[in-house]
């Protein structure tokens, strides 16, 4: 099993500055490689303080020159805010900065927010997602390549930064939907998931539709790689695991203002945090996440392994204003006692 970080770098109020968040997800990234995460993921978003990373191949290229093993990816490009010709030429260069070690996800995005302010219709986000991934496979396979498409025409064209990846950097699709999955599966991407704050009942769907999807391609769900994002964290301080919940349970509250649509402001930027009827109790997250002792971490993945069955977790480390110290602890923690232990019991179930 592959464990990776995923850096969302929320600010949670003017308490705390814009550049200390940012800080605090590379100096997470480093730690993480030094505990033995494979992968560290950076999220994208814009104009508001649900993520504070505007390009995750920004941070890419940054954290490349800070680490030498770890394997850095984009959690996701909003493939329709982007040009896709321009999109090329900047993961070419940050895979060779990477020394290849560049993970592309990509996805079609969700918050209309941010379409507005690129001046891009959101309802048109799918067919501009499919029509600009047709484009990144051109320029990505072919040493000069031409689209004549819907939304974009484009002449004879060559990047002069190839990947040093061949034919190309792994490329995880972002999606919950069968249409976007089958497309993985037909084309050899693989697949970033979640079951948000939900249980073991909504993984057992996720699964589901995962092997609609292969099956329907004519493929094994094995096939393609699967990485579950996923809040997680080990303690025995109540206090502790009470201010990681409130911040998870913010982030999502945000999250879903922005995907409703139904922004909550008072000054442009920071966006409120208010109680909704999908809200969740502590104690319903607490049964439904892999939270609480190390013992119970351990038992609780180990449950949702063996139904979702994905080749990697990628943990939530940075969420809202956690304490850096305490989230640094966790990681190491993680690199100490909980991967290993989850990766030998897995040992064990397959011998």
């Amino acid at each position: 099993m592959e464990f990776a970080t995923f850096m969302l770098a929320t600010q949670r109020g003017y308490h705390q500055s814009s550049d200390s968040v940012i800080h605090d997800a590379i100096e997470q990234t480093i730690l993480s490689e030094q505990a033995g995460f494979n992968t560290a993921w950076f999220a994208e978003h814009h104009f508001n303080n649900y993520c504070l990373v505007p390009s995750p191949l920004m941070m890419v290229a940054h954290c490349a020159g800070v680490t030498t093993t770890i394997r850095l990816g984009t959690a996701v490009c909003v493939l329709p805010l982007y040009q896709p010709q321009r999109l090329l030429a900047e993961i070419g260069f940050a895979d060779v900065v990477a020394s290849g070690r560049l993970e592309l996800g990509v996805g079609s995005g969700y918050q209309q927010f941010e379409f507005e302010r690129f001046g891009v219709n959101i309802d048109e986000a799918p067919a501009i997602f499919s029509e600009y991934l047709d484009i990144l496979l051109k320029g990505l396979n072919q040493h000069v390549f031409s689209h004549n498409g819907h939304f974009m025409q484009l002449p004879p064209t060559a990047i002069s930064v190839p990947t040093i990846q061949k034919p190309a950097p792994p490329i995880w699709i972002a999606t919950a939907s069968t249409r976007s999955m089958r497309r993985a599966y037909r084309e050899g991407h693989n697949l970033f998931v979640t079951a948000l704050h939900d249980g073991l009942e909504i993984l057992g769907a996720v699964r589901g539709t995962i092997q609609k999807a292969a099956a329907s391609e004519g493929k094994s769900p094995s096939d393609a790689k699967v990485s579950l994002l996923r809040c997680c964290y080990a303690s025995d301080d109540g206090a502790e695991i009470d201010r990681y919940l409130d911040n998870a349970r913010f982030q999502r509250r945000l999250s879903e203002a922005l995907y409703q649509r139904r922004q909550q402001s008072q000054d442009g930027y920071m966006l409120q945090a208010r109680p909704t009827q999908q809200d969740l109790s502590f104690e319903t997250m607490l049964h439904n996440l892999p939270i609480g002792s190390i013992n119970r971490v351990i038992d609780r993945l180990l449950q949702e392994v063996e139904v979702l069955k994905p080749d990697q977790i990628a943990i939530q480390t940075q969420l809202g204003d956690l304490d850096q110290n305490t989230m640094l602890r966790q990681i190491e923690l993680w690199g100490e006692k909980i991967i290993p232990a989850v990766n030998k019991s897995l040992g064990h179930l397959e011998v």
